[in-house]
Parts: structure tokens; C-alpha cells; sequence
């Protein structure tokens, strides 16, 4: 299989339960819940994205075959313990499968991988972070982490809760109000304390 790569880069993993970690970040392009594309968003399932995930022209980006794709990982990887690739997008579940996963096992790696849960993923996963979007079906029920992007109309958090994760996060959206979605997001954690705060520190810090 030919994996259609927007780009590949070495930084801090800056959301999550595993914020601060190094990590090598492989992202895909593509995704089903938008086309990327400004003259789309109105219509969009997902209308908040705030990623560029269309095209292979970013950094390392381009078209590679499983074992070519888990190298390259590696050589941005360079020396360290405790190698951690995080596959995202986009929407990775459009291409991530067994064999790339297999080739980076090859290579030490912890796979981790960020969704919007409409897919099934793909067995074999160390990590697996879902952030479900308002008005979508969500099949992927479990995993490591829940990650809700907050505030969204048409999504009760209570509702979650049932579904089988370790971790159930809200993380403000990154919007025009931020302000008003930082403050929404820590009232909510604050009353229900089931839900942890995450923060976008990569941004903060002014990586990638």
C-alpha cells in the first residue's frame, strides 16, 4: 500500500495524558469528516478543524510503502529510549493498518494514534486517543483516551462516559473565543470531576 503522507516531524506530544512526551509525529492526508478546503467547512461534519491536512507537501510528506514510511520515522527518531510515533491526520483510519504499524514495532516504536472514531482501529494500536465530533457515529467506543473538543453543540460529555477508556479529557476549542472556551471547558471539568483538562501546551510553546 502506497500511504499518502502530509507530513513527518519531531517534537513534544502536546495534548493528552502524554503531554510532554517526545514523540515523532507521522501526519496523514485526508480525512472523511471535511476536505480540507475553506470553501467546504460550512458544510463540513467537523467544522472546527484547525489542522492542514490536505495534499503531501509538508515537511518529509509524500507518498511511501510501509517499511520506507517506518524508517523515516526512525531517522527523525534518532537516538532515545521509549520511541513514541503518533499517527494522526486528518482522519488516519483512512490508511493506517497492520503493516505499517508491524514495521514500526520493527523499529522499537510505541504506536500511538488520534481519531475522530468513525472507523474501526486498526488492531495492534499501543495508544489509542478518540475525539468525537458532534452529529458523527462514532464506532471506535474504546480506547486509552476520550478527548472531547469543548464546547460542542450535540454532544453530552455525560453520555460518554459509558463508553470503555482509561482517560476522558476536554480540551478547548481552538476558536476565534477562545477565552469563552477555556473558561467553559474548566467549568466543566470543575463540576464534573470524572473529566480532566487538556491544553494544546504545544502551541503554547510555539511547536509544531
Amino acid at each position: 500500500m502506497s500511504y499518502a503522507v502530509k507530513e513527518i516531524f519531531l517534537t513534544l506530544q502536546g495534548e493528552g495524558m502524554q503531554a510532554g512526551r517526545r514523540a515523532v509525529f507521522l501526519r496523514f492526508a485526508g480525512c472523511n469528516l471535511w476536505s480540507g478546503r475553506e470553501a467546504d467547512r460550512a458544510a463540513a461534519q467537523c467544522r472546527f478543524c484547525d489542522t492542514d491536512f490536505v495534499g503531501t507537501d509538508g515537511e518529509n510528506g509524500g507518498r511511501y510503502q510501509a517499511d520506507a514510511l517506518a524508517q523515516q520515522v526512525a531517522t527523525l527518531w534518532g537516538e532515545g529510549d521509549r520511541p513514541l510515533v503518533v499517527i494522526t491526520g486528518g482522519e488516519p483510519m483512512l490508511q493506517l493498518d497492520t503493516a505499517l504499524i508491524d514495521a514500526l514495532h520493527a523499529r522499537g516504536f510505541e504506536v500511538a494514534m488520534e481519531s475522530n472514531g468513525t472507523l474501526a482501529a486498526a488492531p495492534g494500536l499501543d495508544w489509542v486517543c478518540i475525539s468525537p465530533k458532534a452529529g458523527t457515529e462514532v464506532v471506535q467506543r474504546a480506547g486509552d483516551e476520550l478527548k472531547l473538543v469543548w464546547p460542542q453543540e450535540g454532544l453530552d460529555p455525560e453520555a460518554l462516559l459509558g463508553w470503555d477508556f482509561r482517560n476522558f479529557l476536554i480540551q478547548p476549542m481552538d476558536c476565534a473565543d477562545g477565552e469563552a472556551a477555556i473558561r467553559a471547558s474548566i467549568g466543566y471539568v470543575m463540576a464534573h470531576p470524572r473529566w480532566r483538562l487538556s491544553l494544546q501546551t504545544h502551541k503554547l510553546l510555539g511547536l509544531p
